[in-house]
């Protein structure tokens, strides 16, 4: 299934996203999807496997490159700034609501990875939005500030707001600040760095496994302060009695996360382990995506279903 380049406004800022429409004798109102990326992803990546594969099951879905990356507008580029990411996915729901296949009654979202906290985030915020669920979701910031397994040391996050507020003064007189790498240069730095979690995200973007070239490799040093106070499980208790499903590998380090997002949802909720998975590995490893867009698919069904 091919998508269709679409476009539409952000809060000033024009997105760009594939649009997935499913054969149908466009008879009748179709439900919707918005799928939201990875922190540094693109449309093209794990939000489009998702996005085509969902199609298939009958969603018109939506898959977008957020403001300030990918082919999406904005500046400073690589910027990781979470309230408009908010805004991105409520203006991807503006564009579907108004699309001629689409029941602007019947929309829900999904996120994956640091688009999973923003999604719950949007939900709790947005009440057009019917049904929310996650894969491999995380709090971005709790990701920064806290490391993935939650261990660090929250002190080490002051280092880098020292970076962010010289980057903003150099920024100020007229300068240029190099930018905050997400990657090493091999995936032994990234395995020594990280661990496995670092070798596996290196794999995915920086290989030919999951690796594009628009996908980010960096994050403008702005993007810290814009973090340091982001807290996307306290706005959740407002998502109410909108169902919400969240999705984590069993093997992933990150699952602390989607764990605590869960203990936040008040109304409808369920929780799935994927065995054997890791985070990234439910970015695009078949055996472990087919069971997530399964649960997906019945979610869906179920809570986007006609009224």
């Amino acid at each position: 299934m091919d998508p269709t380049p679409v476009s539409y406004d952000s809060a000033g800022i024009t997105l760009a996203g594939h649009l997935y429409t499913p054969a149908s004798d466009g008879s009748a109102l179709l439900p919707a999807l918005v799928v939201g990326h990875p922190g540094s992803g693109v449309k093209e990546q794990a939000a489009g496997l998702y996005a085509r594969l969902l199609a298939e099951e009958g969603f018109v879905t939506l898959a977008y490159d957020s403001a300030f990356q990918g082919e999406s507008s904005g500046q400073p580029r690589d910027l990781e700034d979470p309230a408009h990411r908010i805004e991105d996915m409520k203006a991807g729901v503006s564009f579907l609501s108004t699309h001629k296949r689409v029941d602007p009654d019947r929309i829900g979202i999904l996120g994956i990875c640091a688009s999973g906290g923003y999604s719950l985030v949007t939900a709790a915020t947005d009440h057009r939005i019917r049904a929310v669920a996650t894969v491999s979701g995380v709090d971005i910031a709790r990701h920064f500030r806290l490391g993935p397994d939650g261990t660090a040391d929250p002190a080490a996050y002051q280092s880098l707001l020292d970076r962010a507020a010289a980057a903003r003064t150099e920024r100020a007189y007229g300068g240029k600040p190099e930018s905050m790498r997400l990657f090493p240069d091999t995936i032994e730095q990234a395995r020594a760095h990280g661990g496995e979690y670092g070798a596996e995200g290196f794999e995915y973007y920086c290989t030919p496994r999951g690796q594009h070239p628009r996908s980010a490799k960096v994050l403008d040093w702005t993007s810290i302060d814009k973090l340091a106070t982001f807290d996307a499980y306290s706005p959740i208790p407002m998502i109410g009695q909108r169902p919400a499903m969240i999705i984590a590998g069993r093997r992933a380090v990150t699952s602390w996360m989607s764990v605590a997002a869960f203990q936040h949802l008040v109304g409808p909720k369920a929780f799935h382990w994927i065995d054997g998975a890791s985070h990234n590995d439910l970015y695009d490893k078949p055996e472990y995506v087919g069971p997530a867009v399964e649960l997906l698919t019945g979610f869906y069904r179920e809570n986007l279903a006609s009224r």
